[in-house]
């Protein structure tokens, strides 16, 4: 049953999922009135399924340094977010070692606690330190985020929403956005919702993949002219193209995964060109590939390359958890190529409802920004659930101040050229 709703507003947030909640959150703690509006609930879209992973591995300085801001909440209330801060590792062949380099070097330079090891026996005795069953070959860089680590999607926002609420936030569930009412200036006066019209001062949007049909409602471009740094410009780019996120988990104790000393193991993200083959010796693929493991509640769970699906995807319902055919047997030759414990972890391979669809930007980077006078839009694309301190960037810049973290991230970006660096790594989703 749809909530019943003010008829007005302060604060108006669509979207309560972590940019909606953590928004709403810093908003109320600053005094201002705010109303978060979800069509579901919390946790009911892209955070409540995410795989969890919270890392700073990116090429883009821009990205590394929010991601730095995000690590620093994540950490502040363990209990709250259901964070375990177990740290993050990616590992990779000679191809990966420049890039991988760079963004160590600039991790010290921002002060955020990593190590770099490089040459095959290097990193493979870094391994064998943690997981005596190391056995990944041609590997040659090795960046251990000594921070980051993962937390429990579902409960994490649960925790979130708790603190919006505590603030004073109010949070109503089954509200459906299906409109916008305009002054002749363009700045929104009030949101059209399945429970009635709400006026409002400032609207912030954060809806995850839900935001084309939100973006279209505004009346914002469906195609954009994107302008590179070289002077090259691609004309009429979707704005929005879909990638759809492949997870999965093997029915194993997360104790599987422990170090040897019984620790929590980090994340491990592996890129890797060695062939590919089953327990039984089957080739699986001799292309590239990658992927990522965590310890879940009561499994192990990661995932591999997004699957790109293009410029439309329902939504709704969200989602149904398939993956690609091939996708069980890629990444569970990969734990046990990896790692002897995970020899014959196949029969124990599970799909549950992970991953989903992300709609991506024109760049495949977020935009945050004010896309009309009091209308603020916050698109991750697809980076959103790790990155928690989007909301209290928001939030300053609700409040009149400028966020130098979120600045980087400005729709205008795309008509000046000023664009993120591009890495590039022959792993495309890395």
């Amino acid at each position: 049953m749809a909530a019943t709703v003010p008829q007005s507003a302060e604060h108006l947030v669509i979207g309560a999922g972590v940019h909606g909640l953590a928004t709403a959150w810093h908003l109320a703690e600053a005094g201002e009135e705010v109303l978060v509006v979800d069509k579901d609930g919390v946790a009911a879209g892209a955070s409540g399924i995410a795989c969890g992973v919270i890392r700073n591995n990116y090429f883009q300085p821009a990205m590394q340094e929010l991601m730095a801001a995000c690590v620093e909440i994540w950490e502040s209330d363990p209990e709250a977010f259901h964070y375990h801060g177990s740290g993050y590792i990616a590992l990779g062949p000679a191809a990966q070692e420049e890039e991988l380099s760079e963004v160590f070097e600039r991790q010290q330079r921002i002060g955020y606690d990593s190590e770099l090891y490089t040459g095959e026996a290097e990193v493979a005795a870094h391994m064998q330190e943690m997981f005596g069953d190391w056995r990944a070959e041609g590997l040659t860089v090795c960046l251990h985020e000594r921070v980051g680590g993962f937390a429990f999607n579902h409960e994490s926002m649960h925790g979130l929403a708790d603190k919006a609420r505590a603030a004073g936030a109010r949070i109503a569930e089954g509200v459906e956005v299906t409109g916008f009412d305009s002054d002749g200036s363009g700045a929104v006066t009030a949101v059209q919702t399945s429970s009635g019209p709400v006026e409002v001062e400032q609207v912030v949007i954060a809806v995850g993949p839900w935001i084309a049909s939100l973006w279209k409602l505004l009346d914002l471009p469906a195609h954009i002219d994107v302008h590179h740094p070289d002077g090259s410009v691609e004309r009429d780019k979707p704005m929005w193209t879909y990638w759809y996120l492949q997870e999965g988990e093997v029915a194993l104790p997360p104790r599987t995964l422990s170090t040897d000393d019984g620790r929590e193991s980090p994340v491990l993200h592996v890129d890797s060109h060695s062939p590919l083959r089953s327990d039984s010796g089957g080739l699986i693929t001799d292309e590239p590939w990658g992927i990522y493991v965590k310890p879940d509640r009561d499994s192990v769970q990661g995932g591999a390359a997004p699957l790109p699906v293009g410029p439309e995807f329902e939504v709704d319902p969200y989602p149904t958890g398939s993956v690609d055919p091939g996708f069980p047997d890629q990444w569970c030759a990969a734990l046990s190529h990896c790692m002897s414990r995970f020899e014959g972890c196949r029969e124990h391979y599970v799909q549950v409802r992970s991953g989903g669809a992300g709609a991506f930007t024109a760049d495949n980077f977020p935009v945050f920004d004010r896309m009309r006078d009091n209308v603020y839009v916050a698109a991750d694309s697809n980076h959103g659930y790790k990155m928690i301190a989007v909301g209290r960037e928001i939030a300053r810049e609700l409040q009149g101040e400028h966020s130098t973290l979120l600045a980087p991230f400005r729709f205008e970006r795309f008509a000046t050229g000023d664009l993120h660096p591009v890495s590039q790594s022959p792993y495309p989703w890395s």
